[in-house]
C-alpha cells in the first residue's frame, strides 16, 4: 500500500505567531533595505536633487558623475589597492595561523592543550590598552609599514575557538589513526584530508577576517602616516567625517555647480564603491558560511 502522509494542522495560535514572525522580519528588511536603496539611488542622482531632498527610493536625474570622479582620482585608486592588499594578504595569514593553532588544540593527544586554551581565553579578557599596543608596534618597527595593518591581529582568539570546535566535531580521531597506519604524515593528512573536509569553517574564517581587514581604519589611523599606505576606509572617513574633498576630484566632474552637492554625491558614491567587494564575495561563500557557523555554534 502506498504511504500516506498526514499534514499537521496548525492551530490558530501557531498561525498568529508565524504571521507575527513574518511581519517582524518584513519590518527588519525594510529598516535595512531602505537606507541601502537610498544610498545607491543618491549615488546616481544629480547633486542638486540630493541636496534638495528629492531622492528617496529612486534616482532623480540619473548621472554617473560621482563614480567618474571617484575612479578618476588617484588617491581613491591607491586606497583601493592598499585595502585589497591588506585584505588578501592579511586574510591568508589569518586563516593559515588559525588552522595551524586550532587543529592541534582539537587533538586530545596534544600535551598541554588546556594550558594553551587558558592562555588564549585570558587574552580575550585582559589587554594592555591602546598606549602599550602602540608602543609594542613601535618597538617592533612596524610603524608606517603595511605590516602594521596585518601582523598585530594575525590571529583571532574567537576564530581559533570556533575552528577548534569544528575540528573536534568533524574530524574524528579514528580518521587520523587510520591515515597514520597507512603511513600518512601529519602534514599530508592536514593537506589531503583535513582541509578538504573543512571548507565550511574555512569559508567562515575567510569571510570574517576579510570583512575585518576591508573595513579596518582605526589601526591605519594610529599606525600609518604615509598617504600611499592609507586603506580605502581612511579616505572614506576623510570624506564622510572630516568633510574634505580633494580639489582634483572636483575638477574631474563636468559642470557640477554646487560644491556641497558634489561632496554629497562623492560620499554616496564612495560608500557604494567601498561596500561592493564584500557584497560581491558573500554570495559565493554563503552556503559554506551558514553551515560552518551552525556547526561551530551548536557543538562547543
Amino acid at each position: 500500500m502506498p504511504k500516506t502522509t498526514t499534514a499537521i494542522r496548525e492551530s490558530r495560535g501557531d498561525r498568529i505567531f508565524i504571521a507575527l514572525i513574518y511581519a517582524f522580519l518584513t519590518l527588519i528588511l525594510i529598516i535595512v533595505a531602505v537606507p541601502l536603496i537610498y544610498i545607491v539611488s543618491s549615488s546616481v542622482s544629480s547633486p542638486q536633487a540630493v541636496v534638495s531632498g528629492k531622492v528617496w527610493l529612486f534616482p532623480v536625474d540619473f548621472t554617473l558623475d560621482g563614480y567618474k570622479a571617484v575612479f578618476q582620482n588617484p588617491q581613491i585608486g591607491v586606497g583601493y589597492m592598499n585595502s585589497l592588499f591588506y585584505t588578501v594578504v592579511g586574510t591568508a595569514i589569518n586563516v593559515s595561523l588559525t588552522i595551524m593553532f586550532g587543529y592541534p588544540l582539537a587533538k586530545r593527544t596534544l600535551y598541554g592543550r588546556h594550558f594553551f586554551m587558558i592562555v588564549l581565553v585570558i587574552t580575550m579578557m585582559f589587554e594592555g590598552g591602546l598606549i602599550p599596543y602602540y608602543l609594542l608596534v613601535k618597538d617592533l618597527q612596524l610603524l608606517d609599514t603595511r605590516w602594521a595593518m596585518i601582523l598585530p591581529g594575525a590571529m583571532g582568539v574567537i576564530q581559533v575557538i570556533v575552528a577548534r570546535t569544528f575540528f573536534q566535531t568533524t574530524i574524528p580521531d579514528e580518521l587520523s589513526e587510520a591515515a597514520e597506519l597507512d603511513g600518512c604524515s601529519d602534514i599530508r593528512f592536514i593537506l589531503s584530508i583535513v582541509l578538504p573536509l573543512s571548507k565550511p569553517i574555512i569559508a567562515v574564517m575567510t569571510l570574517m577576517y576579510a570583512v575585518g581587514h576591508w573595513n579596518a581604519y582605526f589601526d591605519a589611523l594610529i599606525f600609518l602616516r604615509s598617504p600611499d599606505l592609507f586603506p580605502l576606509q581612511i579616505i572614506l572617513r576623510n570624506v564622510l567625517i572630516l568633510n574634505t574633498v580633494d580639489p582634483s576630484m572636483m575638477a574631474n566632474v563636468d559642470q557640477v555647480q554646487a560644491q556641497q552637492g558634489l561632496k554629497d554625491l562623492l560620499k554616496y558614491s564612495l560608500i557604494v564603491v567601498a561596500s561592493a567587494p564584500v557584497l560581491i564575495i558573500y554570495p559565493f561563500v554563503q552556503k559554506h558560511f551558514v553551515k560552518g557557523v551552525m556547526i561551530g555554534s551548536l557543538k562547543g
